[in-house]
């Protein structure tokens, strides 16, 4: 069972609701178009899909990118496909992943794989990425569709990267901030790059963004991976403790590992290595983070490359949009409150 971390400098949770209510009517018409593309005549494919997609996830993917499209004034209708794209892109990866790390649960419900099976989990993502890239060619804009696809293989790589890396407790923080760059940033930053592409900004323009996405994404991960040994199922969306479970190599893993006497390192040898996890295991591990900070640090990363998110906005010029992206780091990371 997992603890609540009583991180430090605990601050009222800053809302997301600025940005969800700015972004709102061109969201309704990305769900729509989310809605539309996942019909199919094989019954199999709108269900598995629609598990995953109306299954409360928060959007902050597609949210970005039309926030970004908003705060370069692009006055076409492009984002709302990109953004579905987006959407597309992310949950396939999920699928895939639940596959692949053998989950049981996702948003708080039943993993589609544990209802319908490995392969129609596989084979419903890989049609819901096709999806994504006919509509980034409806589009018709070659730097965004060479952006997105870009990101489609990178995170691929990201993936392959973590398998190799699977219970590894020789795992560096560079390396194992090169897997979450590729597997989870890469699809913040091309989101948000997508929208100055379409608005068509300058480079430095588009660099900003780009730099906001993907920091935003490290941040995010980092809070995630420490909500797993400190948070609650609520927030996580599964259970907490499943990286641990799972043998995941994760920052406060890697931490803690570093750090640790060779008694303790024996412990993540047994439990992350070999798989040997008894019943009160999860709380040993969370003893021996919390003993050598390594909970906080993550959040303390985190917050770091929050930072650099936010930096990245400071060529744009004060506005509504840009506050709620402001506010937007600061929800990814008071998650870990």
């Amino acid at each position: 069972m997992g603890v609540v971390v009583a991180f430090e400098e605990k601050q009222p949770t800053p809302q997301i609701d600025s940005l969800v209510g700015l972004v709102a009517p061109d969201m309704e018409r990305v769900n729509a178009t989310i809605l539309a593309r996942t019909g199919s005549d094989v019954t199999m494919i709108p269900e598995v899909a629609n598990h995953l997609i109306s299954s409360g996830g928060k959007r902050l993917r597609p949210m970005l990118t039309l926030a970004t499209a908003a705060l370069c004034d692009y006055p076409g209708e492009g984002h709302v496909k990109l953004a579905a794209a987006v959407e597309f892109m992310h949950t396939a990866t999920l699928l895939h992943d639940d596959v692949v790390d053998e989950s049981d649960m996702r948003r708080g419900k039943l993993a589609a794989r544990m209802l319908w099976g490995n392969e129609a989990s596989v084979l419903v993502g890989d049609f819901l990425l096709g999806q994504a890239f006919k509509m980034m060619v409806e589009v018709g804009s070659l730097p965004c569709l060479d952006v997105l696809s870009t990101a489609a293989a990178v995170i691929a790589e990201g993936e392959v990267m973590q398998l190799s890396a699977a219970k590894d407790t020789q795992t560096t923080e560079d390396a194992y901030l090169a897997v979450i760059r590729a597997k989870t940033a890469a699809l913040f930053a091309a989101a948000c790059e997508v929208g100055p592409i379409l608005a068509r900004r300058g480079r430095a323009e588009i660099a900003a963004c780009r730099s906001y996405g993907l920091n935003l994404g490290i941040a995010f991960q980092l809070i995630d991976d420490a909500l797993d040994y400190g948070g609650s199922s609520a927030k996580l969306g599964k259970n907490t403790g499943d990286d641990f479970r799972e043998g995941k190599i994760t920052l406060p893993v890697v931490l803690a590992f570093r750090r640790g006497s060779e008694q303790e390192r024996a412990f993540w040898r047994k439990a992350l290595e070999q798989g040997e996890v008894g019943e009160a295991d999860l709380d040993a591990a969370i003893a021996i983070m919390r003993k050598h900070r390594a909970l906080e640090d993550t959040v303390e990363r985190a917050r770091h490359y929050g930072k650099m998110a936010r930096d990245a906005l400071e060529l744009f010029a004060p506005s509504p949009i840009k506050q709620a992206m402001l506010d937007a780091v600061e929800f990814a990371i008071s998650r870990a409150h």
